[in-house]
């Protein structure tokens, strides 16, 4: 029972979408309606800003580690706490309280794998950040980041409901990244410092 209401209440965490509402507050607009129309703080520093944008990502990395977190506080199971923070990225992506239209949950998933496994998401997260500065291509590095978490979680930290849970968040990853692989292989994908868009 307590499993049930950890991930629900871990899915309603989720669902608040920190890109949305301080866009609402900062510039009184529906971020989706700007930019490249995602509810995530890359597009929030690319519409409003350097000082907006940090903090919709840190405030999404948060909304992982406080998932994770009551997973662990309402069960022992290994499980739960991967439940969890899969419906905290869930929430985030289509959230109940935005009519289901979102982010992509790559923030989110930043906090939720850091805390289940910390060094193979520090060892991907090298890679990913790389990437990003190499390329400007934040998609890319979010999609790196992604398919590397579960390699790294065989390799170094290995268990069912880990590697599960990163496979899950993988597969999300490039479902919702999946226009941004389009746009990467015409090589017309929006770059990091790219001017911002009304």
């Amino acid at each position: 029972m307590f499993d049930i209401i950890a991930v629900v209440l871990s899915y309603l965490l989720g669902s608040v979408s920190f890109s949305i509402v301080i866009a609402r507050l900062v510039k009184g607009i529906d971020i989706r309606q700007h930019g490249s129309g995602n509810a995530g703080a890359t597009n929030t520093l690319r519409v409003l800003g350097k000082g907006p944008g940090i903090l919709v990502f840190l405030l999404d990395i948060a909304k992982g580690i406080a998932a994770i977190a009551i997973g662990y506080a309402l069960s022992d199971g290994a499980w739960t706490p991967v439940l969890c923070g899969l419906a905290a990225i869930i929430g985030h992506n289509w959230p109940i309280w935005f009519r289901f239209k979102g982010g992509k949950g790559i923030a989110t998933a930043v906090g939720v794998i850091a805390t289940l496994a910390f060094f193979p998401a520090l060892y991907a997260g090298i890679v990913a950040i790389a990437i990003i500065a190499i390329t400007r291509y934040v998609s890319l590095g979010s999609l790196i980041f992604a398919a590397l978490t579960p390699l790294f979680i065989i390799w170094l930290d290995f268990s069912w409901p880990l590697l599960a849970g990163a496979l899950a968040i993988c597969a999300f990853s490039f479902l919702r990244h999946r226009t941004n692989i389009v746009k990467l292989a015409q090589g017309t994908e929006n770059k990091l410092g790219a001017k911002k868009e009304a």
